[in-house]
């Protein structure tokens, strides 16, 4: 399987509205690809554990302990798990991947391994085993050092302190860049961190011998400066079409006052928005097509400018998420899941605590085949109603994504104002209860919409004819 094709977004605590720090993605691959959520619960085995890829063969031992997670895999392990992202019982989330180029140059001198570590094994042997942000980027870093990764990919990991973000180059390098606190950063299918300041060990990990690596194969096509998006990445005619317009549209929302252009290979790795971000400026860049701008698909443009670039959010979109780490709370309730199954833009983004013990079966459920109880199934069917009559149809669906919203946002703070009373088993309960009615107002609410849908669309046919009542 190919996946290629995700949109991500990385928010420093002082960049946000209440001290929150979020990553978030958009899970793209194909149009019809169910994706399930589910709760690992803590293990402990008696025995030595081995992860086994049954997508590459991609081997490696595990720690016998392993901390409870949340995780959306495929609904087949036929091509690997595809765990994707998450937040652990000690309040870290990981997104992984951001899928990314490496160029000719290095991948000459440092190829890909091809039973090495790959996106559908990072979140299952990374997010159990680490209890900060930082852990996780040094044990993903040591691993892909150790056994080489078969692809180069853009990883985003979180705590109530800070976000980092990931890049693996080649078949062994790799580069990590903490997010400023008052900072931001959205990435779209590019090599995107810049220059490394090798000595400022508080915001940049890397590889070992990564500048030696550099030198000895005269990788560098700067004099001056090191920058990892330059020596690592691509320039070409593709990355201004499918992904540099993702990034100038997700900084043209957060910095309105700042001249740049769709098919420009400077746009800025981080950025520091003119306001400060919330949970809703994440999930709407996530859910964007180019609002407001001529090369929306369902805008205003011309044909030729509705098609030119390749939106943030579109069909193609197994699930978006994004993951919220807010301060000064247990971990089990400071954190939150913000899942939309299906495309973004027609879908809604459901609030589970970090704490839950359990996801609503509807979130297991899904195959290939469209099935009427998946939650995945629910929100999609939505989906090929509304563009069917996007036109006619998008009031009505943007009505109920509304009410939603609201609901859940009510939601989220009486489910805080109540937990931060509780503790332990008697939170993780309280907060698995609340998932469960949010997922099922979520469901029940869309199931409404699809029978509006489609009794409208009864009347909408080519066949159609406005005939004369009174014969």
């Amino acid at each position: 399987m190919n996946y290629s094709a995700c949109t991500s977004i990385l928010i420093g605590a002082q960049a946000s509205t209440d001290g929150s720090v979020m990553i978030g993605r958009n899970e793209d691959a194909k149009a019809a690809w169910p994706k399930h959520f589910i709760v690992h619960p803590a293990t402990t085995a008696t025995t030595p554990q081995t992860f086994v890829s049954t997508d590459n063969g991609f081997t490696m031992p595990l720690p016998q302990s392993a901390a409870k997670y949340t995780a959306t895999p495929e609904w087949t392990d036929k091509y690997g798990l595809f765990e994707e992202d998450g937040i652990n019982e000690f309040g870290v989330a990981m997104s992984a991947t951001e899928s990314t180029y490496s160029n000719e140059r290095v991948l000459g001198a440092d190829p890909l391994v091809k039973d090495g570590i790959g996106e559908e094994a990072m979140i299952t042997v990374v997010l159990p085993y680490v209890t900060s942000a930082r852990d996780g980027v040094a044990l993903l870093g040591q691993i892909v050092e150790h056994y080489g990764t078969c692809e180069s990919n853009g990883i985003l990991f979180a705590d109530q302190q800070e976000a980092w973000y990931l890049e693996t180059g080649a078949g062994h390098y790799w580069v990590a860049q903490r997010i400023p606190d008052n900072g931001y950063a959205v990435v779209a299918n590019q090599m995107a961190i810049q220059d490394i300041d090798f000595k400022d060990h508080e915001n940049f990990m890397f590889a070992r011998n990564l500048r030696e690596f550099v030198t000895t194969n005269h990788l560098n096509p700067d004099r001056d400066r090191f920058c990892w998006r330059n020596i690592f990445g691509t320039q070409d005619q593709s990355d201004l079409y499918y992904n540099t317009p993702r990034v100038w549209y997700g900084q043209r929302c957060f910095n309105p006052e700042v001249a740049q252009e769709p098919q420009s290979f400077d746009l800025p790795f981080i950025q520091y928005a003119d306001h400060l971000l919330s949970v809703d400026d994440a999930q709407g860049y996530l859910s964007s097509h180019f609002e407001g701008t001529p090369y929306d698909p369902v805008g205003a443009g011309t044909p030729e400018q509705r098609k030119r670039f390749r939106p943030v959010s579109l069909a193609k979109t197994q699930e978006s998420h994004v993951l919220q780490l807010r301060p000064a709370m247990d971990p089990a309730l400071a954190g939150i899941q913000w899942l939309a199954m299906g495309v973004g833009a027609q879908s809604v983004y459901v609030p589970f605590y970090a704490g839950i013990e359990s996801t609503p079966t509807a979130y297991h459920l899904g195959k290939e085949t469209y099935d009427a109880d998946s939650a995945y199934w629910v929100y999609k069917l939505v989906s090929v109603l509304l563009d069917a009559h996007y036109q006619s149809a998008w009031p009505t669906v943007s009505a109920v994504q509304k009410e939603l919203r609201i609901a859940f946002k009510q939601s989220v703070q009486h489910t805080d104002i109540v937990g931060q009373q509780l503790s332990g088993t008697e939170l993780n309960q309280y907060l698995t209860q609340q998932a469960n009615e949010n997922a099922a107002l979520g469901i029940r609410r869309y199931r409404e919409l699809a029978a509006t849908l489609i009794t409208k669309a009864t009347d909408l046919g080519p066949l159609n004819y406005h005939q004369d009542l009174n014969l």
